[in-house]
Formats: structure tokens, C-alpha cells, sequence
């Protein structure tokens, strides 16, 4: 969908009208990648909040130099390294790491196994975040290389070499449990 309204905020649209809009076509994306980010759901809720809050303050000044999407989603990854870095998050989260209750299926597992098998994606997250993040904004968010790269602020080289990796190591992690490539 393309969001032409955003270059013509100067007419009169109401603010709420377009938050809401872009809540409802990028909220779920916006979760996944926080989800993937954070490995925990309440998290990624909160997370999610906190992003879409930011983007009512700021969406006057979106310049249109990436997609919405994209744009988005470099919020979202801000938003979640601001929480790492923060005091709250280093005293507390150690110690309160919530495991991930199984027997329930998360909205984020069932678009997932919509993609893929579901322990591919659980092979995913086990990989290092810096290979994890390229191979779902690929895969899952559909990012073109050059998006990529300008989200994660890296070459477009660096990038490929990242999603080189993560196919890599996914494909080997397979072969060493006996199932078929990717």
C-alpha cells in the first residue's frame, strides 16, 4: 500500500487516522521483528507500543527517503537496542528471564510456520543476532539488500556476506540433523 499521505501531511489529514492505518498494516511486522529481536513476547508488546508512540510524535518528520516499512522497522531496532542499553534492563532482565511457554501457539509461531517449518525458525534464533537479523529482515520482512543495508547501517556488501553466513550455518545446522537444505 502505498502511503502518498505522508508527503501531504501539511493537508489537514488527521494525525490518529494515519497512526492508525499504519497500526494496522505494519503493527504485525513491527511485533515479529521485535519478537525476533527480544525472544519475549511481553516484550515485544511493549516494544511495539513504544515504537508506534514514537512514530505519532515523529510523522511529520518522516523525509521519505526509505519506505514506510522500513522506516518503521529502523525504529523498532532502535527502540530495542535503547532497552539493552538501559540500566533497568541490564539489573533486572538477568534474573527474570521468562521462558516461552510452548504448549501455546504465539501469533508470531503461526505466521512463521505459514513461511517454513517451524524448527528452521527455532534454528534461526539460535544463530548470533547480527546473522539473525539479516536473514528475517530477507526472508520474513521480504527487505531489499539496499533496505537491509540501510536499516542495519552496513554495506550492502557486508550485508550479503551476513545473509551468506546465516543460509550457511542454517543449511549445515540441517545437514548435521539429517534433513534436507534449504
Amino acid at each position: 500500500m502505498a502511503f502518498e499521505y505522508l508527503k501531504s501531511l501539511a493537508g489537514g489529514m488527521d494525525k490518529n487516522e494515519i497512526l492508525s492505518e499504519l497500526m494496522l498494516t505494519y503493527g504485525e511486522d513491527v511485533w515479529n521483528y521485535a519478537f525476533f529481536l527480544t525472544r519475549q513476547p511481553m516484550t515485544a508488546d511493549d516494544i511495539t507500543q513504544d515504537v508506534f508512540m514514537k512514530v505519532y510524535e515523529r510523522l511529520y518528520s518522516f523525509r521519505g527517503e526509505a519506505s514506510i516499512k522500513t522506516w518503521l522497522l529502523t525504529i523498532t531496532r532502535n527502540t530495542v537496542r535503547d532497552q539493552w542499553r538501559s540500566a533497568w534492563f541490564r539489573r533486572v532482565v538477568p534474573f527474570g528471564m521468562l521462558k516461552r511457554d510452548e504448549t501455546v501457539a504465539s501469533a508470531e509461531s503461526q505466521a512463521l510456520s505459514a513461511l517454513v517449518e517451524e524448527d528452521v525458525w527455532k534454528l534461526v534464533l539460535e544463530l548470533p543476532t547480527k546473522l539473525r537479523e539479516v536473514l528475517l529482515l530477507h526472508a520474513h520482512h521480504q527487505l531489499s539488500y539496499v533496505e537491509i543495508a540501510e536499516l542495519l547501517g552496513i554495506s550492502v556488501g557486508t550485508m550479503k556476506s551476513r545473509l551468506s553466513r546465516a543460509r550457511a550455518k542454517i543449511s549445515q545446522q540441517l545437514e548435521t540433523e539429517g534433513r534436507d537444505t534449504l
